[in-house]
């Protein structure tokens, strides 16, 4: 068995890596538990060097790094560039910051003193998505690593080159080896490398099947896990919004990454005296998008990750058709080499229609109509999903009213600048729980152990 990376553009397969063995596996395992005895009682100081040092190479190398995610998943040269920096900007930020996040929090007991210490947990085992090749690693490396846990990961399959550059990364600025291992493993192997004794803990980003099998893994272990998976992100435009400044917003929501983001706008929610002009604006610019090369620059809308998602999401639009959504514009593969979509969009999806409540991973938007703000958010809470959403208004106490009532991990009024490191990432329901970035990030896989001293009245 291998891991096979393909490229989205053309089809073309560029190389096959072969699966680690039993005796590499655990020779793996047993590295990562040998390197957290050292590494747990580093001090931050020489932790930061080198996530600090990694941050340096991950800027200095953006274009070789974007390069490989746009050969192995199709992400348009100038997001990649970007995500790489973003990346680099995430471990700056936790070799900064973690060891004021992590200082003993001082308590107030009626008797005597107490605090808050914090210590990591272990080796951790992260499972993680193609869709963001390098910021999803960031995302727990850089918190993690800091903390004094050690990881080992399992990258998506078809970004193996993206995986194994990033270990090398943190090799070439100084991590010792075991403080980050890629596991190039089968799904068989996940479930015993989460079976194992010296793992402590859980990491997964993907989808909901996922979720639901690693976390009853883990569960069954006893361990800790963190799970962000989909989601169905409403994006509600109401009577006073600015159209000119919701359009383009629109457009990046839900076409970013050729839509394949979790948090992506997918159920665009919109009242119906502005709906019109809304629905006939989106359409326009769906259509100026250009289809072509992720690594022209004057691309807009590049290919889905494989095969295999553009299959799934075509048969997913034919049986909302089918289940009675109409088809405004799109809904076909692109007549050329590779992976493309058409942008797409539904209406008419009614209650019971599958497209009612699942995600659509890619360039497909959901659109519908509704009478007033009440309706809006009765509709947007109406999803499986609770990861994130936005509300577009003039008003913006308005806004943050309606987004008070929005039943998810994360809302914006205005924009969709969910990309910051300082700002805890994560959802409810079937997006999953746990977060991840910001001061939350790093407290997932660590001991909050009390410590209570003084002098107290013997027990009767």
């Amino acid at each position: 068995m291998t891991y096979e990376s393909i490229n989205p553009s053309n089809g073309q397969l560029i190389k096959r890596f072969e699966h680690l063995s039993p005796s590499q596996l655990e020779a793996a395992l047993a590295g990562a538990q040998a390197c957290f005895q050292q590494w747990r009682h580093s001090p931050y100081a020489e932790r930061a060097a080198v996530i600090h040092q990694a941050a340096a190479r991950l800027h200095a190398q953006a274009d070789d790094f974007a390069r490989l995610a746009s050969l192995e998943m199709g992400k348009r040269a100038v997001e990649a560039r970007g995500e790489a920096h973003f990346s680099a900007d995430i471990l700056t930020y936790y070799a900064t910051n973690a060891e004021a996040f992590l200082t003993p929090t001082p308590l107030r007991p009626l008797q005597g003193q107490a605090h808050l210490e914090y210590s990591p947990l272990g080796v951790l085992f992260c499972v993680e998505p193609w869709n963001f090749p390098f910021y999803q690693l960031a995302r727990v490396v850089g918190p993690q690593l800091m903390a004094g846990n050690v990881l080992v990961v399992k990258h998506a399959g078809c970004v193996p080159q993206c995986a194994i550059a990033f270990e090398k990364l943190l090799l070439d600025a100084g991590a010792p080896v075991g403080a980050y291992t890629n596991l190039l493993i089968t799904h068989e192997q996940c479930n015993q490398v989460i079976d194992d004794p010296r793992v402590k803990g859980v990491a997964l980003t993907g989808s909901v099947a996922a979720g639901r099998l690693v976390a009853a893994r883990a569960g069954q272990n006893l361990k800790k896990s963190t799970l962000e998976l989909g989601g169905s992100d409403a994006f509600i435009v109401l009577d006073d919004a600015d159209l000119d400044l919701v359009i383009p917003w629109a457009v990046w929501g839900r076409m970013y990454n050729s839509g394949q983001t979790c948090c992506a706008a997918k159920r665009f929610i919109v009242l119906d005296s502005v709906a019109d002009e809304f629905l006939a604006r989106i359409k326009s610019a769906f259509q100026a998008l250009q289809v072509g090369d992720p690594m022209d620059d004057t691309t807009t809308l590049g290919p889905l990750s494989t095969e295999a998602a553009l299959l799934q999401l075509l048969a997913q639009v034919g049986t909302a058709v089918k289940e009675g959504a109409s088809l405004l514009m799109g809904g076909q593969r692109v007549d050329r080499a590779g992976a493309f979509m058409q942008p797409t969009i539904l209406t008419d999806i009614r209650p019971g229609n599958p497209a009612f409540r699942d995600e659509f991973f890619g360039p497909v938007l959901s659109f519908y109509r509704v009478p007033d703000e009440v309706a809006a958010v009765a509709l947007a809470n109406d999803s499986d999903f609770g990861l994130g959403g936005s509300v577009w208004t003039r008003d913006e106490a308005r806004g943050r009213r309606l987004a008070s009532q929005i039943e998810t991990g994360m809302v914006f009024v205005n924009n969709l600048h969910w990309a910051e490191a300082a700002l805890p990432f994560g959802g409810i329901k079937h997006s999953g729980y746990g977060r991840e970035l910001g001061h939350l990030g790093i407290q997932e896989f660590i001991n909050k152990k009390l410590v209570r001293t003084g002098k107290f009245p013997s027990p009767a």
